[in-house]
């Protein structure tokens, strides 16, 4: 996800770890500057109750490119 010259996000994805992510992002010369986790919920029906579980969580670190 392309933020700008500057700045661009980047996902950890399911088959790699944050390290894997952070070398991604050295490679392609931006360093982190935040890091955001969200929650992924399921939705679970008991009746005429829905209860949302969380299940898993999406990790994004917003890089700045180095100069």
């Amino acid at each position: 996800m392309v933020m700008g010259k500057k700045k661009m996000q980047f996902e950890v994805q399911s088959n790699e770890s944050i390290e894997d992510c952070l070398n991604r992002m050295k490679k392609l010369g931006y360093t982190p500057v935040r890091r955001t986790e969200k929650p992924i919920f399921q939705e679970i029906k008991k009746g005429n109750e829905t209860i949302y579980e969380p299940i898993a969580r999406q990790i994004i670190f917003e890089g700045t490119l180095i100069e």
